[in-house]
């Protein structure tokens, strides 16, 4: 049997990548990660008291807590059971039961840090560090501005912006109105979704697209090129030349990208 010799620092990086792999559970942050919690929030002098203590105030949130999937995961080596459950995310809460409750009395709310909810969802951390985000490590918006973390969302109307599939450019507007507002000859892309285009949590392509320039309209707007004309062709009308100005709307073709009152080519 032959074997492969491999340069020694090839050797290196495979044995470094493995190890931080392993650091992390050996997988993404998700209801099957081994390790879903890094570092629990501390709450000093407090010890954990299980999600039975939790239900007996919070009962709204624990009743439809079940449609999150924050209540799918499992740290299946927690010595405590409140280490995966409601004090994973909020702390250890004999202090806040103790007190009688109360916002934020002897509890963590996630609410006024993303810190708690960056411990698991590393991914996220790390698209936050990109050039152009949305300014949650700013401290101008905090994850729960857009993602409800107990999945009440679920039974909300469509009129309360709720972040079921089916309303999700209805989350996006509440901030971005202009793009997100009803328009004559809308952008067939909307119906899909802004993250079709665009990735909240951060990208390296200006405001956020998930693709640069024209890369990102190829993706639907399939090219093709007749024989023999040496053009690229797209709706059947040629736009070799037309490329080659800029981006389908930085050219000043398509300047309506998210639709438009007038033109159905959203040009203007």
């Amino acid at each position: 049997m032959r074997f492969l010799k491999l340069n020694p620092l090839w050797g290196a990086l495979c044995v470094a990548s493995l190890v931080v792999w392993a650091g992390f559970g050996g997988t993404s942050c998700g209801t099957t990660h081994q390790r879903a919690v890094v570092r629990l929030p501390q709450i000093e002098g407090a010890a954990f008291v299980g999600n039975a203590a939790c239900s007996d105030c919070h009962t709204n949130i624990v009743e439809t807590f079940p449609a999150s999937p924050h209540a799918r995961f499992h740290l299946a080596e927690a010595n405590h059971s409140g280490e995966s459950g409601c004090e994973s995310c909020h702390g250890a809460g004999s202090l806040h039961v103790k007190a009688g409750g109360g916002k934020g009395v002897f509890i963590h709310n996630p609410g006024n840090s993303p810190d708690s909810c960056l411990e698991c969802h590393r991914e996220i951390h790390a698209k936050f560090s990109l050039p152009n985000r949305h300014p949650v490590m700013e401290g101008q918006l905090n994850c729960v501005d857009c993602h409800d973390p107990h999945g009440r969302d679920i039974f909300k109307p469509s009129s309360s912006n709720g972040l079921a599939f089916a309303r999700l450019n209805q989350n996006c507007s509440e901030c971005h109105q202009e793009q997100a507002r009803n328009f004559v000859f809308e952008h067939e892309a909307m119906r899909e979704g802004c993250t079709e285009c665009h990735d909240p949590h951060g990208s390296v392509n200006p405001k956020m697209l998930v693709q640069r320039d024209s890369n990102l309209c190829l993706k639907c707007h399939a090219q093709t090129q007749f024989a023999g004309s040496g053009d690229i062709f797209i709706g059947k009308e040629p736009h070799g030349f037309n490329m080659q100005a800029g981006g389908c709307w930085t050219a000043g073709c398509h300047t309506q990208v998210h639709g438009s009152m007038v033109d159905p080519k959203l040009r203007f």
